[in-house]
């Protein structure tokens, strides 16, 4: 095995790992939003799902990363 493909197994397992503590936390503070301010469910649930999609681009770019790194 070479050093690329560690390290592209790397930078995919550690954008996962950012991604999904990212999500937990988008998702909690959302959840104790809705729970203070029940009425601003709608526009929590807008901004929550904006924020996840935004942490999801994290590990999809370095998928794309590792396979440039590994086609060196």
């Amino acid at each position: 095995m070479s050093l690329g493909v560690i390290a592209a197994a790397i930078a995919i397992g550690l954008a996962a790992l950012g991604a999904c503590i990212g999500n937990g936390l988008i998702v909690s503070r959302t959840v104790e939003g809705v729970a203070r301010q029940p009425e601003a469910r709608g526009p929590l649930m807008t901004i929550m799902f904006i924020g996840v999609g935004l942490v999801e681009a994290l590990p999809i770019i370095a998928v794309v990363v590792a396979f440039m790194v590994m086609n060196r």
